[in-house]
């Protein structure tokens, strides 16, 4: 998941092996006329939306970035806080990956910009259809989180 207190990008892919295919993406969407605790409910009630219709057996989120404006870092790290919430309340550990590990592990250049990862996202997940950049960043998020649990059972065995 992508978070955000205005456009939050979710995706969910599902992995049979190293073979991704895509399930659903979309955006919860909030107005940012709302009082910060009526845009919270907002985004906390369209993610449990989300979680009991596709039923996904792990969650990754991607991590927050400091902004030059600590307002807007705090509110966005509320909005980081109930995506995390969500999944845990249905019984999923959440994964956590910084943007730049993301890029790289998707796209190859941790410094990629946003048409980049969108372009990656589409040729990895070809049935995606169109997207937002909100909803690319959140399938690369859930494309990195795959690779990174393959990985882990690989490497430890599961």
């Amino acid at each position: 998941m992508d978070p955000g207190l205005r456009l939050t990008g979710w995706g969910i892919i599902d992995c049979a092996g190293r073979e991704m295919t895509h399930v659903a993406h979309g955006t919860v969407k909030v107005s940012d006329q709302l009082d910060i605790d009526e845009r919270l409910q907002i985004l906390h009630s369209g993610l449990c939306e989300v979680m009991r219709t596709y039923l996904p057996q792990a969650a990754a989120v991607e991590e927050t970035f400091l902004n030059k404006n600590p307002s807007t870092t705090l509110k966005l790290g509320l909005a980081r806080g109930v995506v995390m919430v969500v999944p845990t309340t249905f019984g999923i550990r959440v994964g956590e990956y910084s943007a730049n590990h993301v890029k790289k592990n998707v796209v190859g250049a941790g410094h990629a910009d946003k048409d980049q990862v969108k372009a990656m996202v589409k040729y990895l997940l070809p049935a995606c259809g169109n997207m937002s950049y909100d909803e690319a960043d959140a399938l690369a998020v859930a494309i990195c989180h795959a690779h990174t649990l393959d990985s882990k059972n690989i490497l430890f065995g599961s």
